[in-house]
Parts: C-alpha cells; sequence; structure tokens
C-alpha cells in the first residue's frame, strides 16, 4: 500500500466526509471506493470503443 498526501478544497472534503458517514466508511475508504468505481467505470467505457 502506498501512501500520499492529498489536498482537496474544504467543500470536496466535507462532501467526502457526509458520504463517508452515510455509507458507515472511514473517510479514506471511501476516497479508495469512489477512486475505484471510476476506474471502473473508465475501463468499462475503453472496452465498448
Amino acid at each position: 500500500m502506498i501512501r500520499i498526501t492529498l489536498r482537496l478544497p474544504d467543500d470536496v472534503h466535507a462532501r467526502l466526509a457526509a458520504q463517508a458517514e452515510t455509507d458507515r466508511r472511514s473517510l479514506n475508504s471511501e476516497i479508495v471506493h469512489l477512486l475505484e468505481v471510476a476506474l471502473a467505470a473508465v475501463e468499462t467505457e475503453d472496452e465498448s470503443l
């Protein structure tokens, strides 16, 4: 696992934190989940070309 420092605008952080709470995940887990979903969508889009 790689550790990174990520700078987020305050409003994006607030939205992520709220979604993480709704989904009962940590903020880190929510960010990883959303990135995985986005990457899967890109891969699916690329395969359909």
